[in-house]
């Protein structure tokens, strides 16, 4: 099951961070998921939100640089070793985890990951009965 990814290009510069999270919360989107990869130079914001197209049109309406990607959540179990298991079915199949981010509601631990092969993925997911997790479940948690 596929969901939508905001990515935002940030300035590293103090206060652009609050900027972008001030667009979406004035909007009243909430912040689902989020992480920041960053170099000495710029940052990319990447942003699981409650409405995601709104998100973009907002940001795109206000000049910040940001595209969608597609990428997929997995709910597990927050035990130790669950993530390991989980993901060790992605490697068995020859499939590249190009970066993951992770949160927790309550005792569920959900991942969010970008594959090499998003179909592939999504057919090994299902094949193992791992959980994979709608935006709408995102949203509702």
């Amino acid at each position: 099951m596929i969901i939508q990814q905001l990515s935002v290009f940030l300035e590293n510069k103090s206060g652009r961070l609050n900027e972008i999270l001030d667009i979406l919360g004035h909007a009243d989107i909430r912040i689902i998921a989020a992480t920041v990869a960053d170099t000495s130079e710029y940052g990319i914001l990447r942003l699981i939100t409650s409405d995601t197209q709104t998100a973009y049109k907002l940001l795109k309406e206000n000049k910040v640089s940001a595209n969608l990607s597609e990428v997929i959540a997995i709910s597990c179990d927050s035990l130790a070793g669950d993530f390991a298991t989980k993901l060790k079915r992605f490697s068995e199949h020859g499939i590249n985890i190009e970066y993951i981010y992770c949160f927790s509601v309550k005792s569920k631990a959900f991942l969010i990951l970008r594959a090499n092969d998003k179909d592939a993925a999504i057919k090994v997911a299902k094949n193992f009965n791992l959980t994979m997790i709608s935006e709408k479940q995102l949203t509702d948690l």
